[in-house]
């Protein structure tokens, strides 16, 4: 099985009887509430998500942010990440990966490894973009997922994310340069 990707999917067609929006948001708390580094701490709802998805839906409007979505064969949204451009002069030749997820029911099928194939050919897709950039909470093993994608750790902040009181994270920052597929 695999999943179908579609970048910037319309927010007006309506996928197994919900909104896109509605998808988005309960694969978020649910991805969050798994336990998994995607900005939340569980337990959250997809009411306490719903301030973050409105600013990657502002930041799609303006242009600055893509939308790549996997669905399942039922056609649920399985599986997301948000591609984000540079508006940094200098910077404009990489983008940033964010809110990487894959549903908990879906673990282990490969779908995320489908995702992040689908994220680096979006990428090479948009006009000037030479490599993808990302971070990720240290302490979940998602490092080594993503040098299991292809990506090299470049930096790493020390105690940069404070899951709670006294359980301080690592920040990891790792690239991915896009040689033609």
């Amino acid at each position: 099985m695999s999943l179908t990707f579609r970048l910037d999917p319309s927010f007006d067609v309506a996928r197994e009887g919900r909104p896109l929006r509605d998808g988005l948001l309960a694969l978020w708390a649910d991805v969050s509430n798994a336990g998994g580094a995607v900005g939340f701490v569980p337990p959250v709802s997809p009411e306490d998500i719903r301030p973050e998805l409105v600013k990657h839906l502002a930041a799609m409007a303006e242009g600055r942010t893509h939308l790549l979505v996997g669905y399942d064969d039922e056609g649920a949204v399985a599986a997301t990440a948000f591609l984000t451009l540079n508006t940094h002069r200098l910077m404009r030749h990489w983008l940033w990966l964010y809110t990487v997820m894959v549903h908990p029911k879906h673990q282990g099928k490969g779908y995320g490894r489908q995702l992040m194939a689908a994220a680096a050919e979006a990428a090479r897709g948009i006009d000037g973009i030479e490599a993808i950039r990302l971070t990720c909470r240290g302490g979940t093993g998602a490092d080594r997922f993503y040098e299991a994608c292809g990506y090299k750790e470049v930096g790493r902040v020390p105690g940069a994310i404070r899951v709670a009181p006294g359980d301080d994270r690592d920040d990891v920052v790792m690239l991915l340069p896009l040689q033609a597929a």
